[in-house]
């Protein structure tokens, strides 16, 4: 087995990286619950217990095709990695529990959270994300390139519908259906202090729509429809309001092609103060 060292610590891990060995917030350990099976993410997923959630979704292997694919980029790499280890497990969310903005994107990236274990992290779309959070006060630095590197958010939580980096960036109805328990009760866990969702793409958008419907949310009818800064008003089982927000995705497709701009960013990221 080659061990390579990470790029903060300088601690060797294999790729993929078990659990318990060391990796900078790795939640788990050995003896964490595995979901095997779409009935065992249901079960795992009941607990109110952040850390809990989190150490349990980071070890799952519910979705055959997507641990394949994980672990099997984890192993082969992309050159410019190549000396590096790759996470290559599940990403749980990033962020304090009691954040009043919740922030919802779609699935890790096959070499940027899957390399690194954290939500936006290694990649150009992080880049953007991070920048953008950091000018309006949610992020402790501007940049996000590894687990480890100080990094910090205040006031934001980063969640994804699907926890595992899919084959061209595109999990199946079935891996979406086995992976909703799991948003489901990082969603719960929010409930309580969230204010304003902001969701990146449509993929985002309906699924955290999904959600609030199983969690007892009222939503406005017809469905609202995405779009870059597009609201809605849901009311939560509680009866408390909080405000969705749409946002195109921090995507190369988006960015380069100026679909998204830093300015876009900006202001839907201040709109979820107002």
């Amino acid at each position: 087995m080659t061990l390579l060292p990470h790029p903060v610590t300088g601690h060797p891990f294999a790729s993929p990286v078990p659990p318990g060995e060391g990796w900078p917030d790795d939640p788990a350990t050995a003896t964490t619950r595995v979901a095997r099976t779409a009935a065992g993410v249901r079960r795992l997923a009941a607990t109110d217990d952040p850390a809990t959630l989190a150490a349990r979704i980071s070890v799952c292997h519910a979705c055959p095709r997507l641990v394949a694919w994980r672990e099997e980029v984890a192993a082969t790499k992309r050159a410019a990695y190549a000396d590096q280890p790759y996470w290559g497990r599940p990403v749980p969310a990033l962020g304090p529990p009691d954040a009043p903005v919740l922030i919802v994107g779609l699935a890790p990236a096959a070499h940027g959270a899957n390399r690194t274990g954290r939500n936006f992290t290694g990649d150009r779309s992080g880049d953007w994300l991070y920048a953008a959070l950091h000018r309006a006060g949610y992020a402790s630095q501007p940049d996000s390139t590894h687990a480890g590197d100080g990094l910090t958010l205040h006031g934001a939580r980063i969640v994804a519908p699907v926890r595992c980096a899919p084959p061209q960036n595109q999990p199946t109805t079935e891996e979406k259906a086995t992976c909703a328990p799991w948003f489901s009760a990082d969603l719960a866990i929010s409930e309580p202090h969230v204010t304003a969702i902001l969701t990146l793409g449509s993929i985002g958008w309906d699924a955290t729509i999904a959600g609030a419907r199983a969690a007892g949310w009222q939503i406005p009818r017809p469905k609202p429809r995405f779009g870059h800064g597009a609201r809605a008003t849901l009311n939560t089982a509680t009866g408390r309001e909080v405000t969705l927000v749409g946002s195109y995705h921090v995507s190369q497709q988006n960015t380069f092609t100026g679909r998204l701009t830093q300015a876009m960013l900006d202001d839907v990221i201040a709109s979820l103060e107002g």
